[in-house]
């Protein structure tokens, strides 16, 4: 084929529709992709798998019923075609989107640098022989070329089958015919299982849902506990290649290695069933107390606001009035957070059964192959100057090593800006996991995040007892260094070549304007001034200089599949590729897909809950895993084994009714003294730990496996109302199970609907949209997230085995697909964001999302390891800080304002659930009160007055009480948790900070937007690359000015003013009313207490603020206090100190 025929072509790929025939009521079919490209003998062949299938499906091979195992070095040709199709898909660039034509872009290189890994886009292969042909030759998993001649003459699938049919046959190399395969000879070599094929006319689609069909019978019978184990030993239908299924004799396996875990079938049977998880209760010497304690300050409270209500101060009727309005506010908003602590709970995962149910030979499943379900891994970034891609790579590098399969794990890349740099610094870490994830598996590497392991402070040679690990770890810290030289280089290079480009463009331009002026001079012509890829064509997203069609707010939808989804089976590498002696470890790697989904004007995006809804559905057309897991781009996976410890609670008994597993956030670059609580310890282990014991925790954003159904707005299985009542979360009630036949539609049920169609999958394009592939996704993806069916007492359990098949190959439809999910015109009248997928309509979507699994009846649980799961980077800066929970505190006003307030909930929702969302909507508002409050001492010392009219014995006790039980509370609280106390008294400190600034501001801008409908926009909160080497917290000390720092400097200042006209006037008065300044001093100082670090974040870095500052802050407020008393002085004098005389 000629070269130029194929490079004018080869990006022009058509999205279409094929005709469907009304009269025979065929459904519609999915897009048909087709890459138009020019063989040697003049005719187009298409690269989609159906023409692939359509070619190789002649009456030759129509008689093979069975096909026998093949080996790398002799492979079927559909086999070889469908994993040729694969190389093309994830070697091209996807983009199309609204009133336009989904095209492909076959990119010969993704990065300057070469691509050496052979599941990475680009990778480099062996030409076509055939003269005038520039196609690659079809290579294996390594990245071999597979020849069909023993000439070993290089030869492309193109060219190959013009050669068979076109050519009787006749191999272009030595002139011989092509020989039949010794499919005999081929089978000692390898013993997987294949497929039979499926039968003809069967979509994609269709041969998905077979697997789920054809396991019905034995669902039910695993259900009754008379679960057929000789079908799934013996029975052939669907697979071939086990015989008579004969268990291996002393230990061996059908591979011919030894196994020391395996056991008789019988032992096996016999054995017993073990949970995948345990509940650890709380102490009853900790516990008990605590609800005692909460008990006795709840009746404390109520006997001293009715004494302060019965007894006004007469004399300060305004004071006393402010004061108990305050405090009733802040004994309810006690009442709201205490509550919800009253069932704390701890959990454990046993990752040894996980693994012996799942990855151990069984009777259910003979070949010890993966039986856990898939996952898709979800990372999302906006924007690269604010998140530096080093930190989004690093993310990606740690999910691409964690452990768990690889075939059942795949990563998606949410790039909302539509960056190149973001895209290149992708491709880089592609490559770059070639020698990291294989170097962290073979030695075992924790954490898998490489800047994080490089700068580690303990030993990294403790434990390891590999000779070779000191020269691994050396060269691994070589190619780091050389892949952050090359990412930090990104931007100045993409600039560079797109100036190179630009360049050419003008003068090409300028060159044809004179030709068709005929030399004469002529005006400079402009060029848009593009953004260019490393392969010399234009980047279809967002340019480095905006221009139509090519802004952050204006591109086309992009998918590109930087790593191709890997083989079933292991592939370990040798002591010759690469950096590394990779003998006998396994060097695949999981799927990395790159997805920017179209954004056009006039269309709402929704934020970062529109991009997460547009990855769920380019997963589920791609890979389908039955489970998500979100990470922000600056969180990493810390422990590599994170997933599998969420994923044993998914697999348990009852872990069909979960919605999400949602693991604490844990922060690294925080200042030891944590001055502004960015650790957060408090929610994260005492309240977080407290709703696990209800209906689980609420979803925080980040760190967080969710079930893929209940993201889709379905109901859970055996779904149950709760009565009204705190005892309704003590005490259980029977169970109302639905009555629906089948547990698929039990478990697909979506009750809250008010149509009876709606519960008809095939009759739901209005929830889901218009693609039918999504649509016939969801059984599939139910089905592979149940829990085993392994003991009687597990409801709506698969049968053992059933998800170790082989994966469905990627095709050019199937992306294709992906595009138009992703488009900006896909979720109008549609039910995303409203009940399917993360929810809009506020700042905080995380928070509004959990809401409503919860109020569906879904349970949720909190996974806390030993190791912490995932850990990121919080902001330390005193402003960055507040306006994080500016952010936080906005969404929970919106909250409260609208259909997701906890008021409004269903009956399927816990009444302490209830409480603490409800909590989350009221907080903001405390700080209204909490402002009042805080100045009510300084009035106080101003006016003389006090909130009571004496301090006498009863209110001294009271006080007394509240105090002490207080304390009691927190250091029980501490016990039980795990934090400690210096935590507990910073998130007291910050709550008073957050409250008087962040909070109020909150409040404000909610209200506008409810009553006035201003739309509220958020600045994204940068993130540290840790480019100062000098200090590792310098942004700490940078002081930032803002208007949330106006009530907390004056709280400060007015508080500071009155201790000094209070101690003044108390000094120079004849009668001194010590017990009233005294009370007034006290909570003068409970106050500066709280704000002591604001007031030290304002100083800065110590030693930087000015001796005049505090000289001059000293003689202004002396001043003040001065003139205070001489304008109010008091009563009966107004002489100070006898000898001087105010004029």
């Amino acid at each position: 084929m000629a070269s130029k025929s194929f490079k004018a072509s080869r990006s022009s790929l058509s999205n279409s529709s094929d005709l469907n025939d009304p009269q025979h009521g065929k459904p519609p079919l999915p897009p048909h992709v087709t890459f138009q490209r020019r063989t040697s003998s003049g005719r187009y062949v298409n690269y989609s798998r159906d023409d692939l299938d359509s070619e190789l499906s002649s009456s030759d091979y129509m008689n093979y019923m069975v096909h026998l195992p093949p080996t790398p070095d002799n492979q079927p040709m559909d086999s070889i075609s469908q994993k040729v199709e694969e190389q093309y898909v994830s070697s091209s660039l996807f983009t199309g989107g609204f009133n336009s034509v989904t095209r492909a872009h076959l990119m010969d290189k993704v990065i300057e640098s070469e691509a050496n890994h052979p599941q990475m886009a680009g990778a480099k292969g062996s030409s076509c022989a055939i003269p005038g042909c520039d196609a690659k030759v079809m290579s294996d998993e390594r990245g071999i070329d597979i020849v069909p001649c023993e000439c070993d003459f290089k030869i492309c699938r193109d060219c190959y089958l013009d050669a068979v049919k076109t050519g009787d046959g006749i191999c272009p190399g030595c002139k011989e015919q092509y020989k039949v395969t010794d499919w005999e000879e081929a089978a000692n070599g390898n013993d997987r299982p294949l497929p039979l094929p499926a039968p003809s006319g069967m979509s994609r689609m269709e041969r998905r849902l077979s697997i789920m069909k054809s396991t019905k019978s034995a669902l039910v019978r695993s259900q009754t506990a008379d679960f057929d184990h000789n079908r799934w030993l013996f029975e052939t239908k669907g697979t071939y290649g086990y015989g008579n299924a004969l268990w291996p004799k002393e230990g061996g396996f059908a591979n011919g290695k030894d196994n020391d875990d395996m056991m008789d079938p019988t032992e096996l049977m016999n054995k017993p069933w073990r949970p995948l998880t345990r509940k650890l209760k709380i102490p009853a010497a900790i516990l008990s107390p605590y609800r005692l304690l909460v008990v006795v300050r709840f009746v404390v409270l109520g006997l001293f606001l009715a004494w302060r209500i019965n007894h006004p101060n007469n004399d300060a009727v305004w004071l006393w009035g402010m004061s108990v309005v305050c405090e009733i506010w802040f004994a309810f908003s006690w009442i709201l957070d205490q509550l919800p602590k009253l069932c704390p709970i701890n959990r454990a995962t046993d990752l040894g059964v996980l693994k012996e149910k799942f990855e151990s030979p069984s009777p259910g499943n003979p070949t010890g192959r993966s039986d856990l379900p898939g996952v898709d891994m979800f990372v999302s970034t906006a924007d690269p100057e604010k998140e530096p891609p080093l930190v989004t790579s690093n993310t990606i590098l740690s999910i691409l090593a964690a452990d768990y399969p690889v075939e059942k794990l795949a990563c998606y890349v949410s790039d909302d800006g539509g960056a190149l740099l973001t895209f290149e610094a992708m491709a880089e870490a592609a490559s770059f996991a070639n020698v990291w994830v294989p170097f962290c598996r073979k030695h075992n590497i924790e954490p898998r995040n490489p800047e994080s392991y490089f700068n580690l402070k303990k030993d990294p040679y403790k434990n390891k007892v590999k000779q070779d690990f000191v020269k691994d770890r050396r060269r691994a810290k070589r190619e780091y260094d050389e892949f952050k030289v090359r990412i930090n280089s990104l931007p100045e290079s993409i600039r560079r070549r797109s100036d190179a480009y630009h360049a050419r463009e003008e003068i090409k331009a300028m060159k044809q304007q004179r030709q068709k002026t005929d030399d004469e001079p002529v005006e400079n012509v402009k060029v848009p001034k593009a953004t260019w890829m490393a392969d010399g064509t234009h980047w279809p997203g967002t340019w480095l200089n905006p221009g139509p069609e090519h802004s952050k707010g204006d591109h086309a939808g992009i998918i590109q599949v930087m790593l191709k989804p890997p083989s079933d089976d292991p592939l370990h590498g040798n002591s010759e590729d690469g950096v590394l002696d990779l003998t006998n470890v396994d060097i695949r790697l999981p799927m990395l897909v790159y997805v920017s989904r179209e954004k056009r004007p006039g269309y709402d995006h929704n934020k970062k809950a529109g991009a997460m809804n547009a990855l769920v559905r380019a997963s589920a057309i791609m890979s389908n895993g039955a489970f998500i897991l979100n990470l922000d781009c600056d969180h990493y996976i810390y422990n590599s084994q994170a997933i599998r410890e969420g994923m044993c609670f998914m697999m348990d008994r009852g872990g069909d009714r979960l919605c999400y597993v949602q693991f604490p956030q844990r922060f690294e670059g925080i200042d030891p003294s944590d001055r502004y609580a960015n650790r957060n310890t408090v929610f994260f282990d005492g309240n977080m730990r407290a709703l696990d014991g209800l209906q689980g925790p609420m979803y925080v954003g980040t760190g967080c496996l969710f079930r893929r159904v209940a993201l889709y707005g379905f109901d859970p299985p055996r779904s149950k109302e709760h009565p009204s009542g705190c005892c309704s979360c003590c005490f259980g009630r029977k169970k109302k199970h639905v009555n629906i036949s089948s547990e698929e539609h039990r478990a697909l049920r979506r009750g809250d609907s008010d149509d009876e169609e709606m519960n008809n999958l095939s009759l739901d394009p209005k929830a889901f949209g218009n693609s039918a592939i999504l649509i016939d996704s969801i059984p599939v993806a139910e089905f592979q997230g149940r829990p085993l069916a392994d003991h009687p007492a597990v409801k709506n359990g698969r049968p053992p085995g059933a998800l170790t098949i082989s994966r469905e190959h990627l095709d050019a439809s199937t992306v294709a697909e992906a595009i138009s999910v992703i488009s900006c015109w896909y979720e109008e009248k549609t039910e995303w964001g409203q009940r399917v997928g993360w929810i809009y309509g506020s700042v905080t979507e995380d928070v509004v999302t959990g809401y409503r699994m919860h109020n569906r009846g879904w349970k949720s649980v909190y996974c806390v390891t030993k190791r912490d799961a995932f850990r990121g980077t919080a902001p330390i800066n005193l402003t960055d800080r507040l306006h994080q929970v500016l952010r936080w505190a906005t969404g929970s006003v919106e909250i409260f304002f609208s259909r997701n307030n906890a008021l409004l909930s269903s009956s399927k929702m816990k009444f302490l659930q209830k409480i603490a969302y409800l909590n989350v909507g009221i907080y903001p508002f405390t700080s209204i009160f909490l402002i009042v409050y805080c100045f009510l001492p300084a009035l106080s010392l101003f006016s003389g007055q006090f909130i009571v009219q004496t301090l006498n014995v009863t209110f001294l006790v009271y006080l007394l009480i509240i105090t002490v039980t207080l304390c009691m509370l927190a250091v029980l609280e501490v016990k039980w948790s795990g934090i400690e106390l210096e935590e507990w008294w910073r998130n007291e400190q910050f709550w008073l900070i957050g409250g008087t600034s962040a909070h109020l501001a909150a409040v404000l801008q909610g209200l506008l937007k409810v009553v006035a409908g201003i739309e509220i926009s958020f600045t994204l909160t940068s993130k540290s690359a840790g480019d100062e080497e000098d200090d590792d917290f310098a942004d700490l000390y940078i002081v930032k000015w803002t208007s949330l720092m106006i009530p907390p400097i004056t709280i400060m200042m007015v508080n500071l003013i009155a201790i000094a006209v209070g101690f003044s006037r108390t000094i120079y008065s004849v009668i001194p009313q010590w017990s009233r300044l005294l009370g007034g001093v006290f909570f003068s100082f409970w106050v500066l207490a709280h704000l002591y670090p604001f007031a030290k974040g304002l100083m800065g870095r110590r030693g930087r603020t000015p001796t005049i500052v505090f000289v001059w802050s000293g003689l202004i407020a002396i001043t003040i206090s001065l003139l205070w008393v001489a304008i109010n002085p008091p009563a009966g004098n107004t002489q100070i100190g006898g000898s001087f005389q105010f004029p």
